[in-house]
């Protein structure tokens, strides 16, 4: 996904607030699922019984970015597991440096009971339908 970087995502220095990324590496995983899952990412989840909490984030800053500045967002499956898969996220900009690199992990979890159960077939075979190979 492309993102042009607003006014609104930057401090008064017009560099990118760090907790932006946050919210742009959660935005592109949605967008992938919903890629994914051949609609809504929350809808669907949430029509196969689950809820997907992050579990962790983790975030590397590698180079800054600007109001005005174009970046292209690439999100991949990392590893996906019993209860949870993981989304590779890394921005780059019009010049192709790479501006950031995350992981983010989502645990499969009831809505009733709030534990975590298996990730749905349907959800593991879109994840690993994304993989190359």
């Amino acid at each position: 996904m492309r993102r042009v970087i607003l006014f609104g995502d930057c401090d008064p220095g017009g560099v990118v607030y760090t907790p932006r990324i946050a919210h742009f590496v959660v935005e592109a995983g949605l967008d992938f699922l919903s890629h994914a899952l051949g609609g809504p990412a929350a809808r669907r989840l949430f029509a196969m019984g689950i809820l997907p909490p992050a579990r962790a984030l983790s975030i590397e800053f590698l180079h800054p970015m600007a109001w005005d500045d174009a970046i292209d967002i690439e999100v991949s499956v990392d590893k996906v597991g019993e209860h949870s898969f993981a989304l590779l996220v890394s921005a780059f900009n019009a010049a192709g440096d790479n501006c950031f690199r995350a992981t983010i992990t989502q645990v499969t979890i009831s809505p009733e009971t709030r534990r975590p159960v298996p990730l749905p077939a349907e959800l593991r075979a879109a994840l690993d339908g994304t993989r190359d190979g």
